[in-house]
């Protein structure tokens, strides 16, 4: 990545790679033994997941940009939780882009935003389907604190995907 610019308050970038379409190859399986979680991940029958169209859910936000020469290859978007933690609501990579450390790149941007603000850590939630990203957010000292397994039923009753709640402490 070349650069990573901050988006002033209120404005949004228009690009076209949002594809937001990933191919699972492996789930994880949850554990929880003597009030402490942990997962497992199992191989799945190949699929493709797609996440409908973002929009950002705080007005208080922030968003970071990367950026490979001129093209935007990637964004990230957090706010101040409620809880007095930094809440990455969205994170997303051009498909040709992935694999190359932007994520990475972001979500230290975002550690590093959190902290600037004195905030208790940051915070996320994935599914259970997306194996990469739980790598990820583990890989970059993110706990897996908790789970859901009703939320993605709101929007197909017969979903088996487990919203994980990931937290780094500050």
């Amino acid at each position: 990545m070349n650069r990573i610019v901050e988006l002033p308050a209120g404005q949004t970038i228009e690009w076209s790679a949002r594809d937001r379409t990933f191919t699972v190859e492996h789930e994880l399986k949850l554990h929880l033994v003597n009030g402490v979680l942990s997962y497992e991940a199992i191989a799945v029958a190949p699929y493709e997941k797609t996440y409908p169209s973002w929009q950002r859910l705080s007005a208080e936000g922030v968003s970071f940009v990367g950026y490979v020469g001129d093209r935007v290859a990637a964004e990230i978007s957090l706010s101040n939780g409620w809880n007095g933690y930094a809440h990455i609501e969205n994170l997303i990579v051009a498909q040709q882009f992935r694999r190359q450390g932007l994520a990475r790149a972001l979500v230290e941007r975002a550690i590093a935003w959190a902290e600037s603000r004195h905030l208790a850590g940051v915070m996320l939630e994935t599914q259970s389907n997306n194996v990469p990203a739980c790598q990820l957010y583990e890989s970059c000292g993110f706990s897996l604190q908790g789970f859901d397994s009703s939320l993605y039923r709101g929007l197909n009753l017969h979903s088996q995907e487990i919203a994980l709640f990931w937290y780094r402490q500050a």
